[in-house]
């Protein structure tokens, strides 16, 4: 087929298939995010233009929204499906590095295109290009390197037919997964080649299932078989392995305890038997106090990063640590035994080697006693108050109302602790999309766009606070737009609240977080209405002052997001300084005179730095 190297990209895009977790095929590239600029819109534009009916192009308002929002789609299909984000050169381009660190950190799929240079560099510098006195290959697109997981600039048409499969390689790849960039320089954007008609052949990716070495599952069968307190740790490799089920059955049948991590929430229904509760920092401190207890933790897709682990001080100092991980380079991290494969299939394997073993019945019955004590908490954080609610009682409304379709999101400051450690599943599907792997500010609205696009059989609610909502709010707009339904919380409480808490607690003084705190010129500065702006970006808007009225508000933004079909943004006056907290410790760089360095020193000393093998 001959055609510019643009029009051959977007039919390869176009031929990609994808097969779901349920079995049902659709696009692996099911949405394009664009804004268009003279590095793009005449070759890749043209291109996606002819072609406008078998692949939809969605305007976005920012390169970074618009590239978040593709990052929201792929976690809220289970990175079965991937969005393309495009831009032209510049400044375009460098919007989007934020999304594709947010995708690399959570392990993502995202294809971004941004238009490059000339390869002849015949009118350089062109608009917008930035000139290296040393080196004229190098463009503002490698920026992307320390960001992606695989990148390529085109500089010939012919380039595509080497490149392509290793983009779906990485695009398709439990274990690789993230970013991928293809930098297209204009000039061959719409340069012409003759390209084999296989090249756009219809293809199905199959998600791989990589088994388990027979002799790593013999050697984890024998750890936990030794075990008198285990405990399950289930991350987000549970949840893109579809391994759910599976995992709630292994506990059940031996008798083992329950946890999660920020990525695998809501994985285990809430009123499971075995379940103790998210793991962590933002997680509950019934789910703490058992990882302090365990002998042996089975930890399966997570990356144990230090929410996780509360920098690594949640476990016991003996600790033996089994980790089932499609990477190789997460499962052995701190010296943990390592299982090398797909969370199912390894369960599935590892099942046979442990015969009838069961856990101490005793250890059994902690997991429902301890989140006993952890729920009634919860249920005093979110019983009615006068006033101004707090983050829990936010929460708790939003659940209450919330059905088992539904999806909940969240990404930045205080919001992630209380939705993580308050939340009550009910299905044990992934309902929820916590954003802790970048904390990005400004991808709960962005992010919520992309996930109302692939998350249709149910309502998409996003919380957040006022301060990403000013950072980045303007995807609102392209949601309401496009005609994407979806609820956002916006929780008002005067400045970055988490931060002035975490600022304030290890005793320095309050500086530069909440507004009261930051320098003005002003003897009466100005105040953002929220509903103003939300309702001047075409959303239907809805205001509280207490907890009685946010529940009416948020249950009238549902319906008004439903029946409009665009967003219903719900402006709510929270407390600054009630939160949910597990008792975990957090490792953040404490100076000498700070009054919080005495509790750093202390907890310091009690980190796991290296696991027992035997």
């Amino acid at each position: 087929m001959k055609c510019t190297t643009a029009q051959a990209l977007v039919a390869w895009l176009i031929a990609q298939r994808s097969q779901t977790l349920d079995g049902r095929e659709v696009p692996l590239f099911p949405a394009v995010f664009g804004i268009f600029g003279h590095g793009n819109v005449l070759g890749l534009g043209t291109a996606l233009a002819e072609r406008r009916e078998e692949i939809p192009v969605w305007r976005g308002h920012t390169e970074e929204g618009m590239a978040l929002a593709a990052v929201g789609l792929a976690k809220a299909t289970q990175r079965r499906q991937v969005g393309i984000a495009t831009s032209s050169i510049g400044p375009g381009a460098l919007n989007m590095v934020t999304a594709a660190g947010v995708a690399h950190a959570n392990r993502l799929p995202l294809l971004l295109l941004p238009g490059d240079t000339f390869v002849s560099r015949a009118p350089d510098p062109v608009l917008q290009q930035v000139e290296h006195f040393g080196d004229p290959t190098i463009t503002v697109n490698d920026a992307f390197r320390p960001v992606s997981r695989y990148f390529d600039r085109i500089t010939r048409p012919e380039q595509l037919l080497a490149t392509l499969p290793q983009v779906a390689r990485v695009l398709t790849d439990p274990a690789d997964a993230g970013p991928v960039v293809l930098a297209l320089p204009q000039d061959v954007q719409a340069e012409v080649y003759d390209f084999p008609d296989a090249l756009f052949e219809p293809v199905v990716h199959h998600v791989p299932r990589p088994r388990p070495d027979r002799r790593s599952v013999a050697e984890a069968a024998r750890l936990l078989r030794q075990a008198h307190r285990p405990l399950l740790v289930l991350g987000g490799g549970v949840r893109y392995s579809g391994a759910g089920e599976r995992a709630l059955e292994f506990a059940l049948r031996h008798g083992i305890p329950v946890t999660e991590t920020t990525a695998g929430r809501t994985l285990v229904p809430h009123e499971h038997p075995l379940y103790a509760g998210p793991l962590g920092v933002t997680g509950a401190a019934s789910a703490n106090t058992l990882a302090a207890e365990a002998d042996v933790v089975l930890a399966v897709g997570t990356r144990l990063q230090d929410f996780t682990t509360a920098s690594w001080t949640v476990f016991a100092p003996e600790v033996r640590l089994v980790h089932i991980n499609t990477a190789r380079f997460d499962a052995v991290k701190h010296g943990a035994f390592a299982v090398t494969g797909d969370a199912d299939a390894t369960l599935h394997d590892l099942e046979p080697e442990l015969h009838d073993w069961l856990t101490d019945p005793e250890w059994t019955a902690r997991a429902a006693a301890v989140r006993a004590d952890w729920d009634a908490h919860i249920d005093k954080l979110r019983a009615p108050t006068p006033g101004e609610p707090r983050y829990a009682q936010i929460v708790g409304a939003v659940n209450e109302l919330s059905g088992s379709s539904d999806y909940v999101m969240t990404a930045s400051g205080g919001l992630p602790g209380e939705l993580v450690g308050g939340w009550r599943a009910v299905g044990g599907t992934p309902t929820m999309d916590v954003e802790y792997g970048f904390s990005c500010m400004g991808y709960e609205l962005a992010g919520a766009w992309g996930a109302a696009m692939a998350h249709p059989q149910g309502l998409v609610t996003t919380l957040l606070g006022d301060g990403s909502y000013l950072m980045l709010n303007s995807e609102l707009f392209s949601a309401a737009f496009a005609g994407h339904p979806l609820v956002a919380v916006v929780c008002d409480n005067d400045g970055y609240a988490v931060i002035a808490r975490l600022q304030e607690g290890q005793g320095a003084r309050p500086f530069n977080n909440f507004y009261a705190d930051c320098r003005t010129n002003h003897a009466d500065p100005p105040r953002v209405d929220f509903a103003a702006h939300a309702r001047a970006l075409g959303c239907s808007v809805f205001t509280a002052g207490e907890l009685g009225e946010f529940r009416d508000a948020y249950a009238r933004a549902r319906t008004a997001a439903t029946v409009e079909r665009r967003p219903a943004v719900v402006v709510v006056r929270t407390r600054p300084s009630t939160w949910t907290e597990a008792g975990a410790w957090w490792e953040v760089g404490v100076p000498q005179h700070l009054s919080g360095r005495a509790e750093y020193d202390r907890s310091k000393s009690g980190q796991l730095r290296y696991t027992r093998r035997s």
